[in-house]
């Protein structure tokens, strides 16, 4: 179990998105959960992605700042997903 760093909700790890600080500098999004690297939880719903920018939650889980180009890809991955959760 993970925990989303937006809405804090406890679900699967296989039910998240892991974005990774790479040790060479800069993030990454890993929908396999396996690269190297300090990693944060996401839901897979833009709520959770534009809230965890807005109050910069991805930032303090990463221990990092974010760059403008990191917050870009980010902002342009989150377009990519369903607004709300799909219903099970």
């Amino acid at each position: 179990m993970r925990t989303c760093v937006a809405c804090r909700e406890e679900k699967p790890k296989r039910e998240l998105i892991r974005v990774v600080l790479l040790p060479e500098g800069g993030i990454a999004i890993d929908e396999s959960g396996k690269r190297s690297g300090r990693g944060a939880y996401l839901c897979r719903q833009r709520l959770c992605w534009q809230e965890a920018l807005r109050r910069e939650s991805l930032s303090r889980a990463l221990r990092s700042s974010l760059s403008s180009e990191d917050i870009a890809l980010l902002r342009d991955y989150a377009e990519s997903l369903p607004e709300k959760p799909e219903e099970a």
